[in-house]
């Protein structure tokens, strides 16, 4: 049996922005369906997981790299795979595919956390990782923290409500880009360009009731945006380069 996962996906209407491209969540979200079936094929979702493990999956880091948009009603394929499970962390990686033409690749950074506990859990103790990942598909990026421009300004504050969160009672991983997207209105960046690149770092867990002071930064074609909790703490940082879109 394969140790690659296909996904074949349609992009909805309710998934693109006023530019008509797959909104940078969105696109996380279809990465994520993608990793959840590869992880249920595996005997290794987040039920089950549960279950066996006591753990929770958590995204610790995304990254995503696209040649052009997707756009509304547009058919594309994920295939995804792991890369082994070693350490604390897990990579899987992505290649996105349009009509059979490669158009991006991503990379998402996976963590079991103790459900009680929230300590780390060792990768090399899930016994459905052996002998599964991708072999010669692996790919050799590595995920670091987003890189911090020279300075930021405050963007105002993000309140996080019931209709951000997910199965394990935390903000899903996808509605981080949201909070960056609004933050930096996009709908003075997007015009006659598209997100060529997604880098998020997930630093500290947030659930609904918080509230986040957002801010950002521009750098050229390279956009900026962190969320900090009442604490002080910095929660997310994220960044996205922007291109030209063909004519």
């Amino acid at each position: 049996m394969s140790n690659v996962c296909e996904v074949t996906f349609r992009v909805g209407s309710l998934d693109v922005d006023m530019f008509n491209q797959c909104r940078p969540s969105a696109l996380l979200g279809y990465l994520q369906e993608a990793a959840t079936q590869a992880a249920i094929e595996m005997g290794a979702s987040g039920p089950e997981i549960l279950e066996k493990y006591n753990c929770l999956w958590m995204v610790s880091r995304n990254w995503v790299e696209l040649n052009a948009p997707l756009r509304w009603n547009d058919e594309f394929t994920i295939q995804t795979w792991h890369r082994g499970g070693s350490g604390v962390a897990s990579y899987r990686d992505f290649d996105i595919f349009r009509d059979g033409v490669y158009i991006g690749q991503a990379v998402a950074q996976w963590v079991m956390v103790d459900a009680d506990t929230h300590k780390l859990y060792r990768m090399r103790d899930v016994t459905e990782f052996q002998g599964t990942d991708g072999g010669e598909r692996n790919k050799s990026i590595k995920l670091h923290r987003v890189p911090s421009p020279g300075e930021f300004s405050v963007a105002g504050k993000r309140y996080l409500g019931y209709s951000d969160t997910d199965i394990n009672g935390h903000i899903n991983n996808s509605h981080y880009a949201d909070y960056a997207c609004d933050a930096l209105h996009m709908e003075r960046h997007g015009k006659g360009r598209f997100i060529r690149e997604i880098q998020i770092s997930y630093i500290g867990e947030c659930r609904a009731g918080e509230e986040l002071s957002m801010a950002t930064a521009v750098e050229g074609d390279r956009l900026y945006a962190r969320g900090v909790g009442a604490e002080g703490e910095v929660r997310f940082e994220y960044a996205m380069t922007l291109a030209d879109e063909e004519s």
